[in-house]
């Protein structure tokens, strides 16, 4: 997985930089695949926001979040992307192995 995280007004410390690389990093159990990450943190008067986009096979994911904390900002973004990445996994496995009429025991 390959996380890329900037800073929008200012700067990314590296203790930042970790902590947001670690929550992110959860993701990758989820998929085998290669996934890239693009993070920015940025502060607007008192309010801390993170974003996200989230490219994976297919499909691109963006949450964002809002918090007075940069830390509870990057906790809810990666609770958010979390909850995307299952819900998309989920929509992807029943697309392909879903219950069809030709596949199934009853008609009608």
């Amino acid at each position: 997985m390959r996380i890329e995280i900037c800073g929008h007004q200012m700067d990314v410390t590296p203790a930042l930089r970790e902590y947001a690389e670690n929550k992110i990093g959860r993701l990758a159990k989820h998929f085998e695949q290669h996934l890239d990450t693009r993070m920015i943190l940025s502060v607007d008067n008192l309010e801390h926001k993170a974003e996200a986009t989230l490219n994976i096979p297919g499909k691109t994911l963006f949450a964002d979040s809002l918090a007075t904390d940069m830390y509870a900002a990057i906790d809810l973004l990666a609770d958010k992307l979390d909850r995307l990445v299952i819900k998309q996994k989920e929509i992807f496995k029943n697309h392909h192995r879903g219950e069809s009429a030709a596949r199934s025991d009853s008609f009608g």
